[in-house]
């Protein structure tokens, strides 16, 4: 009797298991099975950003089938976010701007973390420099995956990434990404770090700060990498930006901006004058690649192209243009 006895608790210890296993299939749905919203939404710690897509109405895009890649601010980053800019609360930041900075987050592709890249990506929001051309995002990745330059540069840094949803993926960052500006995207990718010094080296000019604002914006910029600017001074015997006159420095930095105009490389036409704020124009060639011709007949590569910020567009050059002085 004792060996039938044990057999059968046995038998009933299965059985509970077993429907303990169907209850857990039919009521508990894996995180991979619900939507990026959904998963935002069952997360306290992202309830701010949960709160925020439903007052721009976004949670049903989220919602949807598709195959999203979202950078999802914390609360404490939506806490920093809204004093920072002087907003009492959510319902304080007005709804248009809060869409497109949420979009600002958002990728239209599925990127794990495996996937990412140190380069630049489209976002789904847009500034007021272009109707058509989305935001452009930077990333860097190294030891961390950098957004637009991290959270001192008004981006933020992944601190979880490759939450699973059925229709994409979230990475959980600390920060709420600000809408790029020209100066954000100079200052968030290392290869225009010489770019910055010389557009900040003389603060009186208030160049940088025009290049962060939206004062006779939309601006395009031809930017020259810091290779360009190491063969510059080679090429001009200047020892160092600090030995180039101020006034020449700023006409230079003036002859690499078109102010008024969102020019997308693909307005870009042969043969084509553009005229500069330093009051001179280049020549565009697109015979044998993207090409400028400065006025003093050097000749500069356009390397990258369309970087979409929110006051206008960079171009990467690898010459720095030279006007005449």
């Amino acid at each position: 009797m004792k060996t039938i006895k044990i057999k059968f608790t046995v038998l009933l210890a299965l059985f509970a298991l077993s429907l303990s296993s169907c209850n857990n299939d039919d009521d508990s749905p894996s995180q991979d099975n619900l939507t990026i919203y959904a998963t935002v939404k069952s997360n306290a710690k992202l309830s701010s950003l949960a709160a925020a897509l439903e007052k721009a109405g976004l949670s049903g895009t989220l919602n949807s089938s598709g195959s999203f890649t979202v950078f999802a601010p914390t609360n404490e980053a939506f806490s920093a976010f809204l004093s920072k800019n002087g907003y009492a609360d959510l319902n304080a930041v007005p709804v248009p701007a809060l869409k497109e900075i949420l979009l600002n987050h958002v990728l239209s592709i599925k990127v794990k973390s495996s996937e990412i890249v140190t380069g630049y990506v489209k976002t789904l929001a847009k500034g007021s420099a272009s109707t058509s051309n989305t935001l452009s995002m930077y990333i860097e990745k190294n030891t961390a995956v950098d957004i637009n330059g991290g959270k001192t540069n008004g981006g933020a840094t992944v601190t979880t990434a490759d939450i699973e949803a059925s229709n994409g993926v979230i990475h959980i960052v600390d920060g709420v990404i600000g809408l790029p500006t020209i100066v954000t995207h100079a200052m968030a990718n290392k290869n225009f770090t010489t770019l910055v010094s010389a557009l900040t080296y003389n603060p009186s000019s208030g160049f940088a700060g025009l290049l962060s604002g939206t004062t006779g914006s939309p601006f395009t910029v031809f930017a020259p990498t810091n290779a360009a600017f190491a063969s510059f001074l080679t090429e001009t015997g200047f020892s160092g930006l600090a030995a180039i006159p101020a006034n020449v420095l700023e006409t230079t930095l003036k002859y690499h901006v078109v102010t008024g105009a969102n020019v997308q490389s693909s307005a870009l036409t042969n043969g084509q004058v553009v005229n500069t704020a330093a009051s001179q124009s280049f020549t565009v060639n697109l015979t044998g690649g993207a090409k400028i011709t400065d006025a003093n007949g050097r000749i500069s590569n356009i390397i990258i192209t369309d970087v979409q910020c929110s006051n206008g567009i960079i171009h990467a050059i690898d010459k720095v243009l030279l006007p005449k002085f």
